[in-house]
């Protein structure tokens, strides 16, 4: 399922057949076949950008039930934005923005309300675009969430603020505040 294409950049979802070149483009063998056996069981959708016939982002959408225990004891049932990754070659040409938004549109097609992500508190030029893109920091405290790394058996832990924003109307989140 093609989401739209902007100018030569295409977003959609990814294929089983996408996994090869997402890992010579991207790495990290051990997300991409977690993440496409996920898609497959329907637990989330991987949604890839491309320019050409060139994989140059990725977006995962996660649908089940978070791993964190905060997550799901105060967002249960919201998804959450995963992974954003663009190639560096690519970075600060709004490959980013048009993944985001993509996702944003296919949950309320699919009826969702609001949506959540993660973003480490290091990490403050991320946090300025969610931000810009809508999404406030939720009113509860950081995060210590887990990230996939092809390096380390259990995953990484980044502590993370949690931003959350609606998808139809104004939120009752408050701003994040960058210190």
């Amino acid at each position: 399922m093609e989401f739209r294409a902007m100018g030569n950049l295409r977003i959609r979802r990814a294929r089983p057949t996408d996994r090869e070149v997402l890992i010579r483009e991207l790495g990290q063998r051990r997300f991409f076949d977690d993440r496409i056996s996920r898609q497959k069981r329907g637990l989330g959708m991987l949604l890839t950008a491309w320019r050409g016939s060139r994989p140059i982002g990725v977006l995962y959408l996660w649908l089940e039930d978070a791993e964190e225990p905060e997550l799901r004891r105060h967002i249960l049932g919201t998804p959450i934005l995963n992974h954003l990754e663009i190639h560096p070659d690519y970075r600060g040409g709004g490959t980013g923005t048009k993944l985001i938004k993509g996702a944003e549109r296919r949950l309320r097609m699919l009826g969702f309300d609001q949506v959540a992500l993660a973003v480490e508190t290091t990490n403050r030029r991320a946090a300025r675009l969610y931000a810009r893109l809508g999404y406030r920091e939720w009113p509860h405290s950081t995060v210590r969430c887990y990230s996939l790394t092809d390096g380390d058996s259990q995953g990484a832990v980044e502590i993370c603020w949690i931003m959350v924003k609606p998808l139809h109307g104004e939120g009752q989140v408050e701003p994040l505040q960058l210190q």
